[in-house]
């Protein structure tokens, strides 16, 4: 696996554990920092696989922009649309007053992130 595809895996392991660490946090959980960190989960296991694949990575957040560019590779990274869809928003979603994330929606945003990171681990070659 080439270099830069592994620092893209362990950045999204250290949201991965950012993201678990909120959700078991008994004092003053952040959920909406455990949906930004699913968001970022996704983002930056489709990046590794897009630099694994030969991409230059661009300079967004967009999801379904990212599975777009892994579809020309493996068209099956189509079937991830509506997950990526869930998790969209959750890269500014909640920075500013006025919304905030409950405890079920960061439990559903990190496992649909899970579900996504398995996904694209499995289209990787082992680290």
């Amino acid at each position: 696996m080439k270099p830069l595809t592994v620092e893209w895996l362990e950045k999204a392991e250290g949201d991965r554990d950012t993201a678990l660490r909120e959700l078991r946090a008994r004092k003053r959980p952040n959920y909406d920092a455990a949906c930004f960190h699913a968001q970022q989960i996704a983002e930056k296991c489709i990046k590794a696989f897009l630099q694994e694949s030969g991409f230059t990575i661009p300079y967004t957040h967009n999801l379904i922009d990212l599975m777009m560019l892994c579809g020309q590779v493996d068209a099956s990274f189509l079937i991830l649309q509506n997950d990526l869809k869930s998790l969209e928003g959750y890269a500014v979603r909640f920075r500013y007053p006025g919304q905030a994330a409950d405890q079920a929606e960061a439990k559903t945003a990190v496992r649909t992130a899970e579900n996504i990171r398995q996904f694209v681990l499995s289209r990787l070659k082992p680290v």
